[in-house]
């Protein structure tokens, strides 16, 4: 049988070029069995192990059903945490991008004054962490009566973080008449209880891994005293050489003391943990997904919802206490088909959780041997002359897309009393640039952001020279967004 496509959905144009773009070929297991499914509005409850390709078996469909003109939102995601909403917001505005679909992330530890002013433009998608979401229910600046999608991901984290009460609030708020859409690598009691309250007959879909993301990972442990990890650590680098790696901590603390050490050594580190302004974190990600630097050191924000390629090592500096996180942390390596390994530091006290972990995901994780004093010092040298290569830049997925793609920055917004329609007119009207050309428009109060597509950013800033918007002239420039 000739293997499922995606145009045999029957997908629009615009969906099948931004996704082919983003390099996908053909759909995974979730998406087989989840796109035919949210197409006929049906409930779902996905079990389906990270890094299956779930945001795109939901982000697909959705774009597709998208009313355009529809002011008020349509879909709302809810996520346990701040990279997996930005991620999420990333996917689906890449997916979305020729339809010319708007999506905002809304969470805490940023200005809630910038969101509400975002929410206030057509924005089709919301993705959000649940405590600020309910900020903005309450506030009255997220509307909810035009809301047909409700997603939410990664729902046994949501439980795992104290937010499901969270999520329940936002429930009771909801259009009795939506699809609900619920995602979770695992599904404990719980949530089984908040899908019998709040779901419409879902239909349950359990995706059994081809080849589980575990069978392609080298699970090794080492029993080790707290105050010799370092030292382990080091000769582990050596020897191992990772060319891209995250290194999980406990603390926040830990993770700043161990960056310290480690910066100290002339490793190329950078440190991830809640504690940090949103803008940091957002910097970080981008920086180690690009592959600036080989040392992700992090807490468990980042154990779930971060998609970056190609990382060949995922250490666990402090064992992790709940044993679903032990998971997360190493599904972070070993995706898209790639092998990778996984590193336990265990102290002797800590021994019964690496038991637990074993047990309760039948796993085997192999004690490691400590590196002899010979192969440490060869690998040290190896190593040595590997940092003093520039670092290997990773593509970004969507480059291909947004090669086509110019944004433009306009000087005029709303005070101006200018409108998406004004705007789109006024582009429309220059010689050789079709209303299709036009992707999405953003205006803040003054000043305009919009996409232009099909590589005619060039000719556009070009026409506006000469032209006026409502009859008043701006300045017209690529933005530095």
């Amino acid at each position: 049988m000739d293997k499922l496509k995606f145009k045999d959905f029957a997908l629009s144009e615009d969906i099948l070029e931004s996704i082919e773009k983003l390099g996908y070929k053909n759909p995974s297991q979730v998406q087989e069995k989840v796109i035919p499914l949210i197409f006929k509005n049906k409930d779902i409850i996905v079990k389906s192990q990270t890094g299956s390709g779930k945001t795109a078996a939901f982000a697909i469909p959705i774009c597709e059903k998208i009313e355009l003109e529809e002011k008020n939102p349509q879909v709302l995601v809810l996520a346990p945490t701040r990279e997996l909403a930005l991620q999420i917001k990333e996917d689906f505005y890449d997916i979305g991008r020729f339809k010319r679909i708007n999506c905002t992330a809304i969470f805490g530890k940023e200005p809630i004054t910038t969101q509400i002013k975002e929410l206030k433009q057509r924005t089709h998608v919301v993705v959000g962490t649940p405590g600020r979401t309910l900020d903005h229910i309450e506030k009255g600046t997220l509307s909810l009566k035009k809301i047909q999608y409700l997603i939410i991901d990664e729902a046994d984290e949501m439980l795992n973080m104290g937010f499901i009460d969270q999520v329940k609030a936002v429930l009771d708020k909801l259009p009795k008449n939506r699809v609900t859409l619920l995602f979770s690598a695992t599904i404990p009691q719980e949530i089984l209880k908040l899908c019998a309250a709040y779901m419409n007959n879902p239909i349950n879909i359990e995706i059994e891994a081809e080849n589980p993301v575990i069978n392609r990972i080298n699970q090794i442990y080492y029993q080790i005293e707290a105050y010799k990890k370092f030292d382990l650590l080091n000769k582990l680098v050596y020897t191992q050489r990772p060319e891209s790696c995250m290194i999980f901590c406990r603390t926040k603390k830990n993770v700043e003391d161990l960056v310290l050490q480690m910066k100290g050594k002339g490793y190329s580190c950078s440190a991830l943990h809640g504690g940090m302004l949103q803008s940091e974190r957002i910097d970080v990600m981008k920086r180690f997904k690009r592959g600036e630097f080989i040392f992700l050191v992090c807490t468990d924000v980042a154990a779930r919802g971060i998609d970056v390629e190609n990382i060949t090592h995922i250490i666990n500096y402090d064992i992790p206490m709940e044993k679903e996180s032990y998971i997360h942390r190493i599904g972070r390596t070993g995706r898209a088909g790639k092998s990778g390994t996984a590193i336990t530091f265990v102290t002797p006290k800590e021994y019964r959780f690496l038991e637990e972990i074993e047990n309760s995901f039948n796993l085997t994780i192999e004690k490691g041997d400590v590196p002899s004093k010979e192969e440490v010092e060869k690998g040290k040298d190896i190593y040595r002359e590997k940092l003093k290569a520039a670092p290997k830049i990773k593509k970004d997925k969507s480059n291909k897309l947004n090669k086509d793609i110019t944004k433009i920055y306009i000087s005029a917004g709303k005070k101006k009393k200018i409108s998406p329609g004004d705007i789109a007119g006024t582009i429309s009207s220059i010689d050789g640039i079709n209303p299709e050309d036009v992707g999405i428009i953003e205006i803040q109060d003054n000043f305009s952001y919009v996409d232009i597509l099909s590589g005619k950013g060039r000719t556009v800033l070009d026409g506006l020279k000469h032209k006026t918007i409502k009859g008043k002239s701006v300045r017209v420039e690529i933005a530095q967004k």
